[in-house]
């Protein structure tokens, strides 16, 4: 990218997110993925309605924004970073990127998607159509493909289609490369803000079949992935006013005071419905709105962070190491939760939440680690486009610091292989 000048300008892509590894977003990801746990607990326990901690709860929901904004922010960066530099085209091969969003996905994935099907008799007559959706991910488009231990997967759904329209995303915005890289900021926003009026449209009037969530198809979540696309574009730019408001070790705190109040104001009976039900389509826009807000504040303080800057909780060896484990957990969360009742020996719906959380929790987490080490990895050394001598695959430059794989997500010349981050209900 040149200046009025004619000459570099250095200033682009200079903050440490724009490249490089950042230990706190992992943070983010196991606070996320935990988050989603607690309030399925809370619902499996009937504890999201009738008091302000229980609302809470409820909406700890909202946390699966962070999940889809962190995917926007690290699929999006290297292209916004190409673009601010004036590269021409896109900045990596379509089908390379795919292959690595699929290999990073889909092995784990089909075997939780195995055991939810055997080891679930109310599974057992599940036609071959709900089979295969739930094999492909594709449930949120067919009918009735919602099963019990993977109603979560909705999420995973939604992400997918995601992944392979981003490309698509990437040619669209091609030409605003160079100095017409200014204009990939509103172009995104404006995209994000239409698609608010998603759940404003009457679908099943149009013609969608009934049996379909029209409030769980991709397009109604644009907003979420969108304010992780933006801030990648920020952090690729030359730092302006919003990284200035980030450039100080205690400004995080106003950033993370909007999130509070966004989700304070979510769990507000009087304007949001309680619980997990389907809402109506002004109140399902407006909470989506805040979903948006709630993932760019949350993030921005690290992504637009400049060096030197440190989240010690966030950035952890420990938190970061339940971070790689998060997409395990996100996984097989809530098929554990379907037999935690039965070890904790309580009922369904009858409280003991702590109890329930604990069983749920630390099960996951043992699963998510067995994962994690014995089918994702193995998974990425074997099936990933990149391998080197004896099917090891080679690290990218810059990508990741010593001990910690390139998969975890945030390498610089491959930002495509970070865990898929989601979680939802």
């Amino acid at each position: 990218m040149k200046n009025a000048s004619a000459t570099p300008d250095h200033r682009v892509g200079t903050l440490p997110s724009a490249t490089g590894f950042v230990p706190a977003l992992e943070g983010f990801r196991a606070v996320a993925a935990f988050a989603v746990l607690t309030t399925h607990v809370a619902f499996q326990t009937g504890s999201t309605t009738g008091s302000v901690v229980n609302r809470i709860w409820g909406r700890f929901d909202l946390s699966v924004t962070v999940f889809f904004a962190l995917s926007g922010f690290l699929l999006w960066r290297a292209h916004a970073l190409h673009a601010r530099r004036g590269g021409p085209g896109t900045a990596r091969s379509a089908r390379v990127y795919l292959r690595s969003r699929l290999v990073r996905i889909m092995p784990a994935y089909l075997v939780l998607v195995a055991a939810v099907f055997l080891l679930l008799p109310q599974n057992a007559r599940s036609s071959a159509s709900t089979w295969t959706a739930n094999l492909t991910l594709t449930q949120v488009f067919v009918p009735d493909s919602l099963v019990e231990g993977l109603t979560h997967a909705w999420s995973l759904s939604v992400e997918m289609a995601f992944y392979l329209v981003l490309p698509l995303l990437w040619w669209a915005l091609a030409a605003l490369r160079g100095r017409a890289a200014r204009w990939r900021v509103p172009v995104i926003a404006a995209v994000g803000v239409l698609s608010l009026a998603w759940a404003l449209v009457p679908w099943y009037e149009l013609g969608l079949p009934e049996r379909i969530n029209d409030q769980i198809l991709p397009p109604a979540f644009a907003s979420w992935f969108a304010a992780g696309m933006i801030l990648a574009e920020l952090s690729a730019a030359p730092p302006g006013r919003l990284a200035a408001l980030a450039s100080r070790r205690h400004a995080r705190w106003g950033w993370w005071a909007v999130v509070a109040v966004a989700f304070g104001v979510s769990t507000v009976p009087r304007w949001f419905t309680e619980g997990f039900v389907h809402p109506s389509g002004p109140e399902f826009a407006v909470r989506t709105a805040l979903g948006a807000v709630v993932a760019f504040c949350l993030l921005a303080p690290v992504t637009l962070a400049p060096h030197g800057q440190r989240f010690p909780i966030l950035g952890s060896a420990f938190v970061g190491t339940l971070g790689r484990w998060s997409y395990g957990v996100f996984l097989w969360h809530v098929l554990v939760l379907h037999f935690a009742f039965q070890i904790a020996f309580v009922p369904m719906f009858s409280g003991h939440m702590l109890e329930v959380w604990l069983v749920t929790a630390v099960i996951s987490t043992v699963i998510a680690a067995a994962s994690y080490s014995l089918v994702e990895e193995p998974s990425r050394r074997w099936l990933s486009p990149r391998r080197g001598p004896r099917g090891v695959p080679r690290p990218a430059p810059g990508s990741a610091p010593r001990g910690v794989p390139a998969t975890d997500g945030q390498a610089a010349a491959n930002p495509a292989q970070t865990s898929p981050a989601t979680v939802a209900t």
